[in-house]
């Protein structure tokens, strides 16, 4: 039977040659039902910005549908659905700069200003590798029921604080 294509966006199947491919992917319906899929995702600031620019469609305020339905160069948006979006909208925006203001609130303490500068200056001066291994041994914590375990492997052993450059593994089985 050969092989056969399938196009996720209009949900549809056909023999798969080069020719039918290239006339499906460039045909309007294709065009249309990939449009659609993409408009589920898009920004809400951007379809609100979108529907403002168009007139409203006099067919679908009249009757409730409209033949073109999403493909339709008009809005099928009313005013009280276009006042619902701005409002979910503006609420959006208030969240965003709530945990915005939260973040900026909080100042650094000394300490992490201090450790910023140290590491400014060790790329500065080519000890990068050294500063990296320094903090990598302060931030890592094992837990204590890894450390009762007998025989550990090296790679589930804490690091020593002189690191792992001082040993060297010549036989490995």
């Amino acid at each position: 039977m050969g092989k056969r294509y399938h196009c996720d966006y209009c949900d549809r199947s056909f023999q798969d040659t080069l020719h039918n491919r290239k006339k499906h992917l460039n045909g309007v319906q294709h065009h249309r039902a990939k449009k659609a899929w993409f408009d589920n995702f898009r920004d809400a600031a951007a379809i609100l910005q979108d529907e403002r620019a168009k007139q409203a469609c006099r067919k679908f305020l009249q009757t409730g549908q409209c033949v073109f339905g999403p493909s339709c160069r008009y809005s099928h948006m009313t005013e009280q659905d276009m006042k619902n979006l701005e409002q979910h909208i503006n609420e959006e925006r208030l969240q965003e700069v709530d945990l915005d203001q939260e973040g900026t609130s909080i100042k650094p303490s000394l300490e992490e200003w201090l450790s910023r500068r140290v590491k400014k200056v060790a790329l500065s001066s080519g000890s990068v590798l050294k500063l990296e291994e320094e903090t990598a041994v302060k931030a890592i914590e094992v837990p204590t029921f890894l450390l009762s375990i007998p025989d550990l492997p090296p790679s589930l052993l804490p690091l020593h604080p002189g690191g792992w450059r001082g040993k060297v593994h010549n036989e490995w089985g």
